[in-house]
């Protein structure tokens, strides 16, 4: 049985790197650093994958919990992992034989922000 740590939440909300697309738009800038991030998600495993991490209970889920759930081999998971980990999405560490990975809000809320439609649109 592991041991989950706590999930410590940081005291200041974080600031959204742009404007909505529906009320600017995105600087040249902020569009290169979440298109690695928008491209990272555009697979339906690694999609999938980032919802059942950025969902699991206790803020992080163990490696061996994911594989099971894809008709795929673990190095396919890992590698999917790993193009997660390199757009900045997901964080992890390992802990014995075990990889526990984590979602990196600060860059989910920077996605949700630019595609935020419900954002009041300029007149």
């Amino acid at each position: 049985m592991s041991k989950q740590l706590p999930v410590l939440e940081d005291p200041a909300p974080a600031v959204a790197c742009c404007t909505p697309m529906s009320q600017a738009p995105l600087a040249a800038v902020d569009a290169a650093d979440l298109a690695g991030a928008f491209k990272a998600l555009g697979d339906p495993i690694r999609l999938q994958l980032m919802s059942m991490i950025a969902s699991a209970e206790g803020g992080e889920v163990c490696v061996c919990d994911l594989t099971p759930a894809f008709e795929v081999s673990g190095p396919t998971i890992s590698h999917h992992l790993r193009v997660l980990r390199e757009a900045g999405l997901i964080d992890g560490d390992r802990r014995g034989t075990w990889v526990y990975y984590r979602p990196i809000r600060d860059k989910l809320r920077d996605l949700s922000a630019l595609l935020d439609t419900a954002a009041p649109v300029a007149a």
